[in-house]
C-alpha cells in the first residue's frame, strides 16, 4: 500500500522549500511556468518566518510522518490479520505500508524506488485524504505516475479514490464525538463545529467535489451520533491569499458561537492525523480566539490517527481494492463523478 499524505517540514530549515513545494504544485497555483515558479518562491519566502513560528510551537518539525507511520504500522497489522488468518498452514505473504508525501520527504520518487527494490506482487494506492480534491488526492496520483514511471516500477496499481461515507471512517468519528458530547450535561450548551480545510471558491465552482463530500461526511457522522437534533454547522479552516474562499469560515463561527453563549465541539473532518493545522490553529490559535469571543467552553476532538475503526475500514477498502479492475470509488456508486479520470 502507498498512503499518500501532503508531508510536512522535519526542522526549521525544511520549512521554506516544503512550501515552495506546496505553491509550486500546478494544482494549487493554477498558473503557467515559469511564472508559478517565481510565484512559488516570493510566497515561500515571505511565509516562512510565520511558517517557522508555527512549527517552533510544534517542537521546530511536523509530526505528519511518525503519525503516518503509526497508520502504516497499524494498517498493516490489520490487512495481515483480516486477509491472511494463522492456520495450520499459512499463506506466505507479507504485507507493507510506504508513506508518500507530496510536498516533502518522503516524496512519492523516494517511495517508489523503495517500493521497486522491495518488488510486491501488488499495490494499492489509499490517500489519506478521506475527501477527494482535485488539489489532494488528484495532485497526489499525477505525481505517482511520474514517480512509478522514473523509477521503473511496472507493478500495475489498483486506486482507493475516496471515502467520505465509509462506515468504518464515520463510526470512528461518531464515537470521538460521542465522548465529547458527554463532557457536557444538555446538548443546549453547545454546538458542534464540523471543521475542514478550505479551498478557493474557484476550484469548487470548477468541479471539485471536495466541499460537497465534506458536507455529507458531517451528516453522516451526525446521523450517526443519533439522540435528536444538535446544534451542529460545517465550517472551513487554513484562508490564504486575497481570492474568495468557500465558507463559512471557522475564525468566524467561533465568534458567533461566543456571542451567542455557546460552547463549542470542534471536529477536524477532513485531517486524519494531527498536524499544524490541528495542533496549532485549532488548539492554540482558535482556542484563543474563542477564550477573547467568549466561548464558555472549548473543546476539540482528536483527529482519527490509529482509532481500530478507522484503521478496519482502509484494511476493508483495500481488499476491495485487491479484486477491483483498477480504481473503487464509492462516491461513484451514488452517482457523483470525483475525478476519476486522472488516471
Amino acid at each position: 500500500m502507498v498512503l499518500f499524505n501532503l508531508g510536512g517540514p522535519d526542522g526549521p530549515e525544511a520549512v521554506e522549500p516544503f512550501l515552495f513545494n506546496l505553491f509550486n504544485d500546478r494544482a494549487i497555483i493554477r498558473v503557467p511556468q515559469p511564472f508559478r515558479w517565481l510565484i512559488a518562491k516570493i510566497i515561500s519566502r515571505r511565509r516562512a518566518p510565520i511558517a517557522k513560528e508555527i512549527y517552533a510551537q510544534m517542537g521546530g518539525r511536523s509530526p505528519i510522518l511518525p503519525l503516518t507511520e503509526a497508520q502504516a504500522r497499524a494498517l498493516e497489522g490489520e490487512l495481515e490479520n483480516r486477509a491472511f488468518p494463522v492456520s495450520s498452514e499459512p499463506i506466505p505473504v507479507e504485507v507493507r505500508a510506504f508513506p508518500a508525501m507530496r510536498y516533502w520527504k518522503p516524496f512519492a520518487s523516494d517511495t517508489a524506488r523503495e517500493i521497486k527494490a522491495w518488488a510486491p506482487d501488488e499495490i494499492v494506492l489509499l490517500p489519506l485524504y478521506p475527501q477527494f480534491s482535485t488539489t489532494t488526492t488528484e495532485s497526489s496520483f499525477r505525481d505517482w505516475d511520474r514517480a512509478a514511471k522514473a523509477a521503473g516500477l511496472h507493478t500495475r496499481a489498483k486506486t482507493i479514490c475516496c471515502y467520505p461515507l465509509d462506515p468504518d471512517f464515520v463510526a470512528a468519528h461518531v464515537a470521538l464525538l460521542r465522548d465529547a458530547i458527554g463532557a457536557f450535561s444538555t446538548r443546549d450548551e453547545f454546538r458542534i463545529l464540523f471543521s475542514a480545510h478550505g479551498l478557493p471558491k474557484s476550484v469548487i465552482t470548477g468541479g471539485d467535489p471536495y466541499q460537497t463530500q465534506i458536507e455529507a461526511t458531517c451528516a453522516a457522522v451526525m446521523a450517526g451520533v443519533g439522540g435528536g437534533p444538535f446544534d451542529w454547522r460545517t465550517c472551513f479552516q487554513s484562508r490564504v491569499g486575497p481570492m474568495e474562499w468557500i465558507g463559512p469560515a471557522t475564525d468566524k463561527e467561533i465568534e458567533a458561537a461566543g456571542k451567542e453563549g455557546k460552547s463549542l465541539i470542534v471536529v477536524p473532518i477532513a485531517f486524519v492525523s494531527e498536524h499544524s493545522e490541528t495542533l496549532v490553529e485549532l488548539d492554540l490559535e482558535y482556542g484563543e480566539l474563542a477564550k477573547h469571543a467568549g466561548v464558555p467552553r472549548y473543546l476539540r476532538v482528536a483527529a482519527l490517527g490509529t482509532h481500530p475503526d478507522f484503521i478496519r475500514g482502509l484494511a476493508r477498502l483495500v481488499m476491495e481494492a485487491r479484486e477491483s479492475s483498477s480504481m473503487i470509488c464509492p462516491e461513484e456508486a451514488a452517482g457523483r463523478h470525483c475525478g476519476t479520470d486522472v488516471r
